[in-house]
């Protein structure tokens, strides 16, 4: 009972922090966190939906597809990340308006968040949703980084955006996703003996 109270406040904490890196500091400047957050963006731009809202469709296909490959409970647990992060952005961009400054900072603050809370997730048998459920289906079969293959993944939706929305948020979005992967890789890859239900072997759940 201890291991799965502590499995999903890891869950909500990770998620929370995500959705706060996105709402605060990377959305005010439309620079999409991921994938996913791209596609929210393009969504709000083009028909006006809520950003929370736009999170929750642009998750639905991968969703369907992680229940195949990862079953039921790697899902379940994406699934409470994903509605966690998309109701923390919907109320904090409906609550809150803080003044932005200096898109480098806010960009620097994002990114760090973002990585921390996508990285929590991950070691905590989850995902953040989006690109990041292919990207880890490839990773897991390729054994590769699963934060750069997200990076790959990214990049065509961060042009698509940049073309619609603005050609600068390309070079935002590839700064804050090598950030960013950076810190999920780290904290994906950092070991922690003692404490086995963050350890990698969640893949075999």
């Amino acid at each position: 009972m201890k291991e799965i109270l502590f499995t999903y406040s890891c869950l909500l904490f990770g998620a929370s922090i995500q959705g706060m890196s996105m709402s605060l500091f990377l959305f005010p400047h439309s620079i999409p966190s991921g994938g996913a957050a791209g596609l929210a963006l393009l969504m709000n731009y083009w028909f006006d939906l809520s950003l929370g809202f736009s999170l929750w469709l642009a998750n639905i296909v991968f969703l369907l597809f992680a229940l195949n490959y990862f079953g039921y409970r790697w899902t379940f647990r994406t699934i409470i990340s994903v509605g966690t992060t998309s109701t923390i952005v919907t109320i904090l961009t409906s609550q809150i308006d803080l003044p932005h400054i200096n898109i480098l900072l806010d960009m620097l603050a994002g990114s760090t968040f973002f990585g921390i809370g996508v990285g929590i997730l991950i070691r905590a048998g989850a995902s953040s949703g989006g690109m990041v459920i292919p990207a880890l289906m490839i990773a897991t079969y390729k054994n590769w980084s699963p934060g750069k293959v997200m990076m790959g993944i990214n990049l065509i939706i961060f042009l698509l955006t940049a073309l619609v929305i603005d050609y600068k948020i390309v070079l935002y979005a590839i700064i804050c996703q090598f950030l960013s992967t950076n810190i999920i890789d780290y904290i994906y890859e950092f070991k922690l003996h003692k404490v086995s239900i963050l350890s990698p072997s969640w893949r075999k759940r």
